[in-house]
């Protein structure tokens, strides 16, 4: 007789233990879950903020002459008129304003 009540009991173990198991897993998923949306979030916030950022930099960029004088510069430098230095000095001059 002690052998048919174990069963019940084991089984009643086995089922419970799988539903805390089960119960478990489904808190894990719905945690990672929110923190993948928190994390969502987090990145289009930043994205809308970006825009407003990255227009001004735009709007101040260097004008055609600057970059037509830039282009010459590079020429000189390519054909050895100019050194490295005298090249980064004249370079800085003109982005400088």
């Amino acid at each position: 007789m002690p052998l048919m009540r174990r069963r019940p009991l084991l089984r009643a173990a086995a089922v419970g233990g799988g539903a805390y198991m089960a119960g478990k897993r489904r808190e894990r998923s719905q945690q990672g879950e929110a923190d993948q949306d928190a994390r969502l979030s987090n990145i289009e916030s930043q994205q809308t903020a970006q825009p407003v950022q990255q227009a001004a930099p735009a709007a101040a960029g260097p004008s055609s002459d600057t970059i037509e004088r830039l282009k010459e510069l590079g020429q000189l430098h390519e054909q050895g008129v100019l050194t490295d230095q005298e090249f980064s000095d004249q370079k800085a001059k003109l982005l400088a304003g």
